[in-house]
């Protein structure tokens, strides 16, 4: 089993977007589906995961933006995870 989640990704932009629209960017697989990814994040971190889109960024790197759903808190898991 490949580990579909890399780490996550603590940018300018994505804190950014932690606090205007609930999301969180995370480095994963060059292969991982969406579908592969958001399964992976709610059992990993039991959270509600709203949508996923992803992109391969000029270094290759494959980039999920994770948008969370309602009751669960960006901000509250990247604090969880050490970003904050």
């Amino acid at each position: 089993m490949r580990d579909i989640i890399k780490y996550p990704l603590s940018t300018e932009k994505g804190m950014k977007l932690m606090e205007a629209e609930n999301k969180l960017v995370f480095v994963v697989d060059k292969k991982a589906r969406k579908a592969e990814i958001k399964e992976e994040l709610e059992k990993l971190f039991s959270v509600t995961v709203k949508n996923v889109n992803t992109l391969v960024d000029r270094k290759g790197r494959k980039k999920a933006y994770v948008t969370f759903g309602g009751e669960t808190i960006a901000i509250d898991l990247a604090t969880q995870l050490g970003l904050m």
